[in-house]
């Protein structure tokens, strides 16, 4: 009796599994190399929000960014609690050359816009803007760690967050 790994069939399935082995990688390392390189995955952390009323509080995030297999495209869920404040920031990010634009919103104010800016080296780069709201945001990654930085001229004011993947 033949083993199955000496088999025809046993030989064709060992070769599909190595050809989408291999598809997986390239898809992986193609996406790894563009401009949103280093942000896939899901991070979290802690930081700060200061309010237009000039209080400032400590803030919990979680955040979960989806690069696409082209890797020139971004998927971003933010999510930052305080003990009185919270907000929930999506956004959807494509990428031509070094340059980025999207939508964006924010659910627990019901508020969505438009993002341009511009994506590489690990950094992110935009500005985000609404019906009566606008913002600049910051994201910068070095391997593990990730920074969050929002300021605006709106409820609220400035955003600080350090964040670490896993």
């Amino acid at each position: 009796m033949k083993r199955f790994g000496s088999s025809l069939y046993g030989q064709a399935i060992r070769a599909a599994g190595a050809g989408a082995a291999l598809l997986l990688s390239v898809s992986i390392g193609h996406a790894q190399s563009g401009p949103f390189a280093g942000f896939d995955g899901a991070w979290s952390g802690t930081g700060t929000v200061s309010l237009s009323d000039g209080s400032t509080e400590r803030i919990r995030c979680k955040a979960d960014y989806r690069v696409n297999s082209t890797g020139m495209g971004l998927k971003q869920q933010l999510r930052c609690a305080s003990d009185s404040y919270k907000f929930d920031l999506s956004s959807d990010v494509t990428s031509n050359g070094d340059r980025i634009s999207g939508n964006w919103s924010e659910a627990s104010r019901n508020i969505f816009g438009n993002l341009q800016g511009t994506a590489g080296g690990g950094q992110i780069e935009v500005f985000v803007e609404a019906n009566g709201f606008a913002a600049n945001l910051t994201l910068r990654t070095n391997g593990t760690r990730q920074t969050v930085q929002i300021s605006s001229k709106g409820e609220i004011r400035g955003v600080n967050i350090t964040m670490v993947k896993g």
